[in-house]
This record gives C-alpha cells, sequence and structure tokens, in this order.
C-alpha cells in the first residue's frame, strides 16, 4: 500500500492503473477508521481493479463553533485499517495541498441543503460538494463509495455528479450498526458510558416510526411527533430535526404516498448524531 501527500504524486501513483484500464474506486474519508468505513474499503476493494482511500479532516465543512480541531485524528491505526482491507493507495494531503491561500471556487447544490442538517451547520455542504468534487477530480475514479447514514451528504453529491456530468458511478453502501442498533459514526467516541446508552434511542425512534408507517400510518404530524417523543423518551437531549422527507429532493412531507427518509439529527452532551431509516410503506389498492 502506498501513501501519497500531494496531488502529484497521487496522479503519478494512478497513472499506472489507469494504463491497465482498471477499474478505479475511491472511499473518501476523514481518517478515525471505524467498522463502517472498513465495509466501505471491503466494498471498494472487491468491486475494483484499484482502490484509494482518502484520509483528509476538511476544514471547509467544520463551523467556527464546531470540533475540527478535536475531531479524532488516528493515522497509524488507519493505515493499518486500510491496508487490511487492500487499500492500494492512501492519499492523505494537508490543507494546504487542497486549497490555495487565494482559492476563491466553490460547488453549491441548491437546493438539497435547505432543510434536515443544513439550517444548522451552514456552509457545511458547500465545504462537502467542494472537497468532493476535487477529490473526483484528482483521483478521476471509476466509482466512489458512501455510507448512507448520511443520506443528505449521499444526495448532494449524487446530484453534483448528474449536474457536472461527472463520470462517477456513487455508490451508496448500507449503514453499520452496533448491535443496539447506533449508527456507526467516528464521533460515538465523543460519548459518555451514560450518554452512549441513551444514544440507542436513536435508531428505536426510526424503527418506531418505520413501523407505523408500515402499518399503514400516512400522516406525517403524527408520525413526527411520535419520533421527537420516542427520542426524548430516554433523556434530556436537544433534538435539531425530526423529519420525514422525500428521498430525492429532501423536501418535508404532509402525507406517506411513497418512499420517504425518516431522519433525526440530536445533541447529547456536547455530541451531535444522525442517523436514518429509508422507508418503503406497503402497497394500497386492490
Amino acid at each position: 500500500m502506498d501513501v501519497t501527500r500531494d496531488i502529484a504524486a497521487t496522479r503519478r501513483a494512478l497513472a499506472i492503473p489507469r494504463a491497465r484500464g482498471d477499474r478505479i474506486g475511491l472511499v473518501p474519508t476523514m481518517g478515525a477508521l471505524h467498522a463502517g468505513h472498513i465495509e466501505l474499503l471491503a466494498t471498494a476493494c472487491q468491486a475494483c481493479d484499484f482502490s484509494v482511500a482518502t484520509i483528509f479532516v476538511n476544514p471547509t465543512q467544520f463551523a467556527a463553533d464546531e470540533d475540527l480541531a478535536a475531531y479524532p485524528r488516528t493515522p497509524e491505526q488507519d493505515y493499518d485499517v486500510c491496508r487490511a482491507a487492500g487499500i492500494d493507495l492512501v492519499f492523505q494531503p494537508t490543507a494546504a495541498e487542497m486549497y490555495r491561500p487565494d482559492a476563491s471556487t466553490t460547488v453549491t447544490v441548491a437546493g438539497l441543503d435547505r432543510h434536515l442538517c443544513g439550517p444548522h451547520r451552514p456552509g457545511h455542504f458547500v465545504g462537502v460538494a467542494t472537497v468532493v468534487a476535487k477529490l473526483f477530480q484528482i483521483v478521476q475514479p471509476d466509482a466512489a463509495y458512501f455510507g448512507r447514514k448520511d443520506y443528505q451528504q449521499l444526495a448532494i453529491i449524487r446530484r453534483m455528479v448528474r449536474d457536472l456530468d461527472m463520470p462517477v458511478d456513487v455508490v451508496g453502501c448500507p449503514t453499520v450498526r452496533e448491535a443496539d442498533g447506533l449508527a456507526l459514526s467516528s464521533r460515538n467516541v465523543y460519548l459518555s458510558d451514560e450518554h452512549r446508552r441513551q444514544a440507542a434511542v436513536i435508531p428505536a425512534a426510526l424503527r418506531a416510526v418505520a413501523e407505523r408507517i408500515a402499518a399503514g400510518q400516512t400522516g406525517v404530524p403524527d408520525l413526527t411527533t411520535l419520533l421527537a417523543d420516542t427520542l426524548r423518551s430516554r433523556g434530556p437531549l436537544e433534538i435539531d430535526y425530526a423529519s420525514i422527507v422525500d428521498p430525492d429532493t429532501l423536501q418535508p412531507l404532509e402525507t406517506v404516498a411513497g418512499p420517504v427518509v425518516v431522519a433525526a439529527a440530536v445533541r447529547i452532551g456536547q455530541t451531535r448524531l444522525i442517523d436514518n431509516l429509508e422507508v418503503d410503506p406497503p402497497a394500497t389498492g386492490d
């Protein structure tokens, strides 16, 4: 496994597999790799001839009051994880390598950031779309692999790729969960033991709403009330949103008439956690 730290060296390292006609897969990460990342890495390695992981804590997607400085960084452990998964190349640039001092170009995917995390993290998705566009330009992968836990991020990247005609197959991989259902996240390490036990309420609340939808309930106001009440049932937390949205537009709905995304973001202690379930209601009619 090779490790590169600058763009030119990364392009040189990719020239050989590209000349061979290899299918190149990319897994963009911010490091602190966990079992969820391992699934992404393994999927890329299985589906592609040459696989690249990027490790970059992207400063442009963090607001001034967010945890950029405290974000966990475990490079040596991350290298071991990538090596064990079969990754061929790790690209680990610095912020100075990725962003020139006078850089003035950003990528905005208008509309899809209007709800869910968008209002609570102003500028976040501009930072995400811009850095992913840069990584796609540097690596030029045939396929890129993202977890479905951050459904909004996945939807925004897919729309960016579609609108800008980027020749990248964006693959959404299933959320990997702990035994109690909590979605794996690098931020889970911030949780105290008490808060970690409480956090299991998030997937439980999503499942409660999914079960009501499966039973035929369609009124979104009552479903979102159930979602919020269940989230609060195991202790104090702050709800950023508890929403049911259209899976393509991410717009809030009033009635469940087709597939939906049930999504929540909460703050337990000082830690912000997100999760979602994609729910397809039962067919109606004859």
